[in-house]
């Protein structure tokens, strides 16, 4: 906690605002994408959503196959309190939807279902999406489908298993959105964006979450900023956001959204 207190600080330094961006690409993304006003029905879904797991005190044992929980101790935790306390923020689920609606993605993979939050709020940004979704633990992928299908989410494929077997099955298409969710260890983070990197075409965008989580994390995300195929980058702390669009001068930007 203290680690990622301190990178808030940081960052909130050195970020911009439109103001500071000279890349036209960037500075639309940022005034029509990240500034635009969301439409109110969205965000009335996906409060609805939450609202419907918060009420949800049974629990389940959870299969963790990544660097674990800050918060839990156990394996054996309560829905609400999963959604509650490990579910994308509120700050997040906006800056996702606004992501979604400006590009408006045809095929998405999230790698990462947990309750299933972030791929409600990827199916509401892009509802004509074909979105696959992958997930280690069982009861957590059983409740999140359980849900996602009670509240009309149907162009969803979901995919259970330790993602070092169910990442290949899935490789076998472009995407034009991969959501990184799923795992909070170096290595692994680097090992699925370089797997994740022969699916990408010029205009994909890999989004990964919690980049400031540890210093572990924002080592990964030091790496794949370098990294040859990658050319512009945006750090809002919250989500690493990374293009590989070769018509772009490489840029690595900090924006406060």
């Amino acid at each position: 906690m203290l680690y990622s207190v301190k990178k808030y600080l940081h960052f909130r330094i050195h970020a911009t605002n439109k103001h500071g961006v000279h890349s036209p690409f960037v500075y639309d993304l940022i005034t029509k994408g990240f500034n635009k006003k969301l439409n109110p029905k969205f965000m009335q879904q996906i409060k609805t959503y939450k609202k419907d797991l918060f009420q949800n005190k049974d629990i389940i044992k959870v299969t963790d196959f990544g660097a674990g929980s800050k918060i839990f101790k156990s394996t054996e935790r309560p829905i609400n309190k999963i959604a509650k306390n490990a579910g994308i923020s509120s700050k997040k689920i906006k800056l996702l939807l606004k992501i979604c609606t400006y590009f408006d993605f045809n095929s998405i993979l999230e790698i990462g279902t947990s309750l299933g939050i972030g791929t409600f709020t990827l199916s509401t940004g892009n509802p004509k999406a074909k979105i696959t979704t992958l997930e280690g633990c069982p009861e957590t992928l059983k409740t999140a489908k359980k849900y996602l299908s009670k509240h009309s989410k149907s162009n969803i494929n979901y995919v259970q298993g330790d993602f070092k077997n169910t990442l290949d099955l899935v490789l076998n298409q472009p995407y034009d959105l991969i959501y990184f969710d799923g795992n909070h260890q170096k290595n692994t983070t680097i090992e699925y964006f370089e797997k994740c990197l022969k699916v990408a075409h010029n205009n994909s965008i890999f989004i990964f979450d919690d980049i400031y989580w540890s210093k572990e994390m924002t080592e990964a995300w030091e790496y794949i900023k370098k990294h040859s195929k990658v050319t512009v980058t945006i750090d809002t702390f919250y989500f690493g956001i990374v293009f590989f669009r070769k018509e772009q001068v490489k840029e690595n930007f900090i924006i406060r959204t």
